[in-house]
């Protein structure tokens, strides 16, 4: 099975306005809830596809309890083991603005995790390494939980073996880099605030000389770049899709742990996690991808090799 950690899962709430203007009122003609938190949409997406997927973090109060409820009637092996805390789940809520072809994002905090909360989760993540094939560990950490949790959750996912994949940002991924995950999943502005550099290509190099393995950056429409030991790829879909950006680099994650885990080479790994990723966009929430599109893209993602990684 695949692990995924969301140590601040959350109730994604989607409002579909016709045109998003402030300071006005605006009559939302479409609501979509879905459990989410970065992990859980990977979970989704891998599910979707077939994956044996777990599911663990934090999860709390009736917004808790919604999340956990919408995971167990998610379609696909998934198997949840977010570990309860006193504190409520966080709730996200996207606008999307057809009008502009954006979206605007409002996050909340997520809930206050005390010393014993986390160690439980400690235990349970410790418990469920031996069965996986791999780990990703994605998105922020809640008021409490130590900010260098995932530098410790990526050594223990080394020292079992297993490899793991970070997906965060600011001080959590400056420390989680130093622990030298497998791979490293950033934007273009979080590969920029972790090493400095605006230049893609230079920044990766820089965070692979910081621990990580291999780089994967999303570029937005440019789509993905990787930089590894085994070279230097790019990756793009044919065409630029409307929709809501949402999730999509989660679908990238997922694309990315489903090809590692069928022993892709580097090339097809890239070309499905592209494909889900536009996908993912032409569909209505997060943790979710168009299945035709995507079969439709992923012959048709541009793969190229650049000089290998310095």
């Amino acid at each position: 099975m695949i692990l995924t950690v969301t140590l601040n899962a959350a109730l994604d709430i989607t409002y579909r306005v016709r045109e998003l203007r402030p300071q006005t009122s605006h009559r939302v003609s479409e609501v979509v809830e879905r459990p989410g938190g970065k992990g859980i949409n990977v979970a989704r997406v891998l599910a979707a596809l077939g994956h044996r997927v777990t599911v663990t973090g934090f999860a709390g109060g009736l917004t808790g309890r919604t999340v956990r409820e919408l995971l167990a009637r998610a379609p696909g092996p998934l198997v949840d083991t977010l570990v309860p805390v006193a504190g409520a789940t966080r709730r996200t809520v996207s606008v999307l603005d057809p009008a502009a072809d954006d979206a605007t994002l409002l996050n909340e905090p997520g809930p206050a995790v005390t010393p014993a909360e986390w160690a439980a989760l400690q235990v349970v993540y410790r418990d469920l390494l031996p069965a996986a094939r791999a780990v990703a560990l994605c998105g922020s950490l809640p008021p409490g939980v130590p900010v260098g949790a995932y530098a410790h959750l990526v050594r223990e996912a080394r020292a079992a073996g297993v490899p793991v994949l970070l997906d965060t940002s600011g001080e959590p991924l400056r420390r989680g880099v130093a622990a030298r995950p497998d791979l490293l999943k950033p934007n273009a502005e979080e590969l920029a605030e972790l090493t400095g550099s605006h230049d893609p290509p230079q920044a990766a190099r820089d965070a692979r000389r910081r621990g990580a393995r291999t780089v994967v950056a999303s570029l937005g429409a440019e789509g993905l770049m990787a930089i590894g030991p085994e070279g230097h790829w790019r990756a793009a879909p044919p065409r630029r899709l409307r929709g809501n950006p949402a999730g999509a680099g989660d679908s990238v994650v997922a694309g990315l742990l489903s090809g590692l885990v069928d022993g892709l080479p580097w090339p097809e790994r890239l070309a499905r996690a592209a494909a889900l990723s536009a996908a993912t966009v032409a569909s209505p929430a997060a943790g979710e991808f168009d299945r035709p599109l995507y079969e439709e893209l992923l012959g048709r993602v541009r793969v190229s090799e650049a000089a290998p990684a310095g």
